[in-house]
């Protein structure tokens, strides 16, 4: 039986290679929350995208 993905990238900038970085963002398709990863050289990070009040920037599903 094969389990569906649970992340989803939905948004693709830059290159790991560049001063900028490489930036993405997933959506976790269980909860609709909106994650942010950047990478550039050996470093990176990962943080929920927030909106203007502190709250979890949630993408409604398309189902």
């Amino acid at each position: 039986m094969k389990k569906d993905k649970r992340f989803e990238l939905v948004y693709d900038e830059g290159s790991s290679l560049s001063d900028d970085g490489l930036k993405k963002v997933f959506v976790d398709k269980e909860t609709g929350v909106c994650y942010l990863t950047w990478k550039s050289g050996y470093a990176g990070g990962i943080t929920p995208l927030l909106d203007s009040e502190g709250k979890p920037v949630i993408m409604k599903s398309e189902q």
